[in-house]
């Protein structure tokens, strides 16, 4: 199926603690593990990270720069070349969890929610589009979102010519049941996003480089830049 669609929920408050640390006391708080009592409860509705995984990645990342202990994580960050990346497994840490789906099936998921083909599969991660998904699913119901995207998939297939029945696909469940469950876990993320001020939603993919990752404000270098 390829790369994947992520949308990063981020815990603000973790992730400015963790900024306004010295190097050296975010290094060691990762490698003792004394900091996880400040990482947000993982949400089980979408797909989370283990502390520990989390923290590895961060430290093995830590590992290949050469930074005073004393200097502020934020600082060292913003004038590191590639700090980005680092920033990127801070959010991962201090995140309560991600929607993730095969980038060839977020065609479906974003044209349910904006109501609009999207012309290639650049215009997915767009601001302007994420502002309408955001603005469209705000407020909606699971259930009723992961409908209407079934119902888009069914209409798709049959264009195609495709079969619907089970006996004649045997994939034909399982994706249904992928379908709904994505559906579902969008619209739990977005509502998250909307109503607790304490989170935002970072748009990214898998393998994409760090700095092209987020929107506005919330864009990696656009980020370390004003903070």
């Amino acid at each position: 199926m390829g790369l994947e669609m992520i949308g990063l929920l981020v815990h603000k408050p973790t992730l400015l603690h963790l900024l306004s640390l010295s190097w050296g006391e975010l290094k060691s708080g990762m490698e003792q593990a004394t900091l996880r009592d400040i990482r947000p409860v993982q949400d089980t509705a979408l797909k989370t990270q283990f502390a520990i995984d989390a923290e590895a990645e961060l430290l093995d990342w830590m590992d290949e720069q050469t930074v005073s202990g004393e200097t502020h994580a934020g600082t060292v960050l913003a004038n590191l070349e590639g700090g980005e990346d680092g920033l990127l497994n801070l959010m991962h840490w201090a995140s309560p969890g991600r929607w993730e789906v095969w980038e060839g099936r977020a065609f479906l998921y974003i044209e349910s929610a904006t109501g609009a083909e999207a012309e290639d599969i650049h215009e997915l991660y767009t601001e302007a589009t994420w502002t309408t998904v955001l603005s469209r699913l705000d407020g909606l119901s699971e259930e009723e979102f992961a409908e209407r995207v079934v119902m888009d998939w069914m209409d798709r297939r049959k264009a195609l010519g495709e079969t619907l029945e089970e006996a004649e696909d045997p994939k034909i469940v399982p994706t249904f049941e992928a379908h709904t469950r994505a559906s579902k876990a969008l619209v739990h993320t977005v509502n998250r996003a909307a109503n607790e001020d304490d989170l935002v939603l970072v748009i990214g993919r898998e393998h994409l480089e760090a700095a092209k990752w987020g929107h506005g404000d919330w864009n990696l270098t656009t980020f370390l830049k004003s903070h």
